[in-house]
């Protein structure tokens, strides 16, 4: 499609949403079960974009893997990593090329990381520069610290301590934790700034205890992962907070009910509290065993928050924000200009295109209630704007999204969703 025309609901909600599996939870467990020697099975795995970029990679990395509809059966084991020079093809998954960058210097190399074009824009050299100080020869292809990137091992098994920044990305610690048992001492990472999207930290810390390597310590500033050996087995992927967060922010906007079965008060992932920011914004909301569900009858009310342990929601809460009373002001957040784009400028821009008051600032955003009229608006290679942007459509009429195929990234049934909400 070269643009999605977002039909406005003019009724209340009433709608169970199935949401895919976790992309943060399955490419860690995938990462996880390529080092562990023997089958592991993985159920409810998404195919999204990323997901797939990670299969493909590890494919090409030389491992026997089987996909059949959301079950996938890897064998895994460092001692089937094909012997380079070979590339491995990221698409646009910057989770991907970041956790395959590390993986990759476990094995014989070398390996070339490469993407598509936007992908070789966003950094990668707090990766490369901790890779280099242990040990990894890491080669750029054409601009240091981002892709094309060769690595080349081995590591130096000696290293017991690494240091890195964790103010721009945390998926560069992830990268680095999920290979760190892998060392004969396990690794300490010292983090020179302050680290941001801890949440996803957990996950990981999460996921590999899963995969039986428990003990990850994690401090302020210091990470301490023991050595270990991932072991084979069989795992269920939790579906996806973040993609839930737009079924349940469409219940904000439009008013009624959606619930999202699944996606429980016990969900490793630190976007699942995003209900509960609806639910200061004027939102019911109940979350237990069975799932999450949130309900509008009252008038939703602009917040002061801040969103750094909510990063990739940022847009999902801007288009709630436009429909409520007041102002919404979300700080703590200017890492994510990094993201798929500039998920502060370009994302208030577009919203101004459709008549919503939006202001970035070095910080984050705010948002003020507003009055959305038809506008056609970019979504600059960013699942989640267009993500954002169908939310506005639903609450106003005349909302054209352009390139609307991004969101295969993450979730290649989402424009279905939003159909099935009338």
């Amino acid at each position: 499609m070269d643009v999605y025309r977002v039909a406005p609901l003019g009724a209340p909600l009433d709608a169970v949403v199935e949401v895919p599996g976790s992309k943060s939870v399955a490419n860690r467990a995938l990462v996880c079960a390529a080092l562990a020697e023997g089958e592991s099975v993985l159920t409810d795995v998404p195919d999204g974009d990323d997901t797939e970029a990670m299969l493909d990679c590890l494919r090409v990395l030389g491992l026997e893997l089987e996909r059949a509809d959301g079950t996938v059966r890897l064998m895994g084991g460092v001692r089937s990593f094909r012997k380079g020079p070979v590339t491995l093809p990221t698409r646009l998954a910057g989770t991907t090329s970041r956790f395959v960058t590390a993986l990759a210097c476990l094995g014989p190399g070398p390996y070339t990381i490469d993407g598509a074009p936007p992908l070789r824009r966003r950094p990668m050299a707090p990766l490369h520069e901790a890779l280099t100080s242990m040990g990894v020869r890491v080669t750029p292809g054409q601009t240091a610290g981002h892709l094309p990137v060769t690595v080349q091992g081995p590591v130096d098994v000696s290293l017991d301590e690494v240091q890195l920044r964790g103010d721009i990305s945390s998926q560069y610690l992830t990268a680095l934790m999920l290979i760190a048992p892998y060392f004969p001492n396990g690794l300490r990472f010292v983090l020179t700034t302050p680290l941001v999207s801890r949440p996803y930290v957990r996950i990981t810390a999460a996921v590999m205890a899963t995969f039986g390597v428990p003990g990850v310590e994690l401090g302020d500033r210091i990470i301490t992962v023991p050595p270990g050996r991932y072991q084979a087995r069989e795992y269920t992927i939790e579906p996806d907070a973040s993609s839930a967060s737009y079924p349940l922010a469409a219940a904000a906007i439009c008013g009624g009910t959606v619930r999202v079965p699944g996606l429980t008060h016990e969900s490793l992932q630190g976007d699942a509290a995003f209900c509960h920011v609806l639910g200061r914004m004027g939102c019911e909301v109940r979350q237990d065993h069975t799932g999450t569900t949130v309900t509008r009858h009252g008038p939703l009310r602009g917040i002061d928050i801040d969103m750094v342990d909510l990063s990739d929601l940022v847009p999902t809460l801007a288009a709630v924000g436009a429909f409520a009373e007041g102002t919404t002001d979300v700080h703590g957040v200017g890492f994510i200009r990094n993201k798929e784009s500039d998920r502060l400028t370009d994302l208030c821009v577009e919203l101004r295109r459709a008549g919503i008051d939006a202001t970035d600032n070095r910080d984050g955003l705010v948002v003020r209630a507003s009055r959305p009229h038809t506008a056609t608006l970019a979504t600059h290679h960013d699942h989640r704007l267009a993500m954002a942007f169908a939310l506005v459509g639903l609450g106003a009429s005349g909302i054209i999204v352009e390139d609307p195929d991004v969101v295969t990234k993450s979730w290649p049934d989402f424009w279905a969703m939003i159909e099935g909400l009338r």
